[in-house]
């Protein structure tokens, strides 16, 4: 993804944010804090963005968000209910309205034949809804494209829970 339309895109989420007068939060585990990034590299981006958490190992995950370790142990990290989980829990530690979360295989190694490398669980939720996963496989080409084909996804879902 060029850096015009992922700035393009990360514009448009603060704008949505602004329309619906909610703050945004984040939860990221294979993409290390790059969805806020992509946010706040926006200048005045301060008014939507309230909070990241970058909860890359297991422990971070239940410390920081509250991820069950139950969950963990019967699904994996990389798993639609850990991604639900993550984004509910970033809701609940957050002043947020909305939030996204990541959770995956960015490579290049710890894949496997049920979850290979570019397997990536998203999860999106407002205040007072259920929250909605979705899972993607991207072409592994390199740690760096998984990642930013990620905070691409997690942009898009964003703009699409809030149009």
């Amino acid at each position: 993804m060029s850096g015009l339309i992922a700035e393009a895109k990360a514009i448009a989420v603060l704008e949505a944010c602004r329309r619906h007068g909610i703050l945004l939060a984040t939860a990221e585990s294979c993409t290390g804090g790059l969805i806020a990034a992509s946010l706040t590299d926006i200048g005045g981006s301060s008014d939507v963005v309230d909070r990241g958490f970058v909860t890359y190992s297991n422990e971070a995950k239940r410390e920081m968000i509250g991820v069950p370790d139950e969950l963990i142990a019967k699904y994996g990290a990389v798993s639609e209910e850990v991604a639900l989980a993550m984004a509910s829990g970033a809701l609940a530690h957050s002043n947020a309205g909305i939030a996204v979360s990541v959770t995956g295989i960015a490579g290049p190694g710890g894949g496997s034949e049920t979850k290979p490398v570019g397997l990536v669980w998203f999860a999106v939720a407002l205040k007072d809804r259920q929250p909605i996963g979705t899972r993607r496989l991207f072409a592994d080409h390199g740690r760096a494209s998984i990642r930013d084909s990620a905070v691409n996804t997690a942009l898009d879902l964003v703009l699409q829970a809030l149009s």
